[in-house]
């Protein structure tokens, strides 16, 4: 039976214009970059037609001899990247990465440590509102109040105050390194198990600008879409010891079948990230943060912990305006083609939905070929907009001068 040869001229209207969106407005959530036309050529080929509940060698369903060596491909590159022993590549996403790890090596109810979620910390890390808060027992740790860095002071108080079957670091708005050395230190002190939640930074270690968690963590997570600019997905990497209990916990423990397609396209970003162009990337992406964050402070804006020294900002908006909430000043800067997110920052008055703050990050720019003398100007316009956010014309100005700006550097501009 033949395919309908009408096509979806609607859905492919929106496609079309959500490019256009990219190529035209500034990319500045830190969670988001510009895949390349080989993961998106990967992501949207026949292996999306493919079952294949199991691991390679030992499927539930026939005729997945290449698919087996697609995901040790993928497994073979991430193992060899990051220095670990073991990879499962199957996650769906971080979250599913992190909720595998918990299931695999925990039971309901047992104590763990993560950053709170109002300083920096993932939903995944113990909110309230997450199954990792409903089904396990979190006790949250902070930031000092004078630098607003991880205070591990408190991190071991709590510690040996509650022995933790885990200990979790790392984060989703934590604009500062996260140095996996203490953590390790102090869960040998308490038996715990440690894992390292590199969602946000796994392309900064692979381009060897942030730490790399491995030596040091039982587990390490990560999401292969943000820093590290592959398919939406997860992975995670474990010690050998480990890897029968995870990858059990993945499936069939958290999920059904893979998503051929986009392990292919994990594939594809692993092997473009062990080039030494990554590399250089990595390192800009780290100049075009401390840029923009120069910049901006420079505009009188506070920013958490003083500044920045991996991908990523927060901006505290309440020296510059009190009134100006997080959200609204989200949704002004959307008119001007510019977008990022609400955050929350520490100890924030106000809800997660409205926030206080900012967050900031320029991967996405990066990839773009954007590089210091942009991020003033791009800090510039983000100004202009959060002064002037009630004057429809300054707005449209702005909106003007970013579409001027990423003309000159479209992600995608034969598309």
């Amino acid at each position: 039976m033949p395919w309908p040869t009408i096509r979806d001229t609607e859905t492919f209207a929106l496609i079309e214009r959500e490019v256009e969106r990219q190529n035209s407005t500034l990319q500045l959530i830190a969670s988001e970059n510009f895949a390349s036309p080989e993961v998106l050529a990967a992501t949207g080929t026949v292996l999306t037609n493919k079952y294949s509940e199991g691991y390679p060698g030992k499927r539930y369903y026939g005729g997945n001899e290449l698919i087996d060596e697609v995901e040790d491909l993928a497994r073979e590159r991430a193992t060899a990247l990051f220095g670990a022993e073991h990879a499962n590549v199957q996650p769906h996403s971080g979250a599913n990465a992190n909720m595998a790890v918990y299931l695999g090596l925990l039971q309901p109810g047992d104590t763990v440590l993560g950053l709170r979620l109002d300083q920096g910390g993932h939903l995944t890390h113990g909110s309230p509102v997450n199954a990792s808060g409903i089904l396990y027992r979190f006790v949250s740790y902070g930031v000092t109040p004078s630098d607003e860095r991880i205070d591990f002071d408190q991190v071991r108080d709590l510690a040996l105050e509650h022995r933790p079957k885990m200990i979790v670091a790392g984060a989703t708005a934590y604009p500062r390194i996260i140095d996996p050395a203490p953590f390790r230190e102090i869960a040998d002190e308490v038996g715990a198990l440690f894992m390292f939640d590199a969602a946000h930074v796994a392309g900064l270690i692979a381009g060897g600008v942030h730490p790399n968690p491995v030596p040091y963590a039982d587990v390490v997570t990560f999401t292969t879409h943000k820093t590290l600019r592959g398919p939406r997905g997860g992975c995670i990497l474990t010690r050998a010891e480990h890897a029968a209990a995870i990858d059990k916990a993945v499936f069939p423990g958290s999920q059904g079948g893979p998503l051929d397609h986009v392990i292919a396209a994990k594939a594809v970003a692993f092997h473009e990230a062990a080039q030494p162009e990554f590399t250089e990337y990595a390192q800009q992406i780290l100049a075009n943060a401390n840029a923009l964050a120069e910049a901006l402070a420079s505009h009188g804006l506070r920013l958490v912990s003083g500044g920045t020294d991996n991908h990523l900002m927060l901006v505290d908006l309440r020296s510059f305006d009190e009134e100006l909430s997080g959200k609204k000043a989200r949704l002004a800067l959307d008119r001007a083609g510019i977008s990022l997110n609400e955050n929350t920052v520490p100890d924030d008055p106000r809800p997660p939905y409205i926030t206080s703050g900012l967050r900031i990050g320029t991967p996405a720019v990066t990839t773009q070929g954007m590089r210091e003398r942009e991020m003033r100007e791009i800090a510039f316009q983000i100004n202009e907009v959060l002064t002037h956010r009630e004057d429809e014309g300054a707005i449209a100005a702005v909106r003007d001068e970013v579409a001027n700006l990423c003309a000159k550097f479209a992600p995608y501009p034969q598309s």
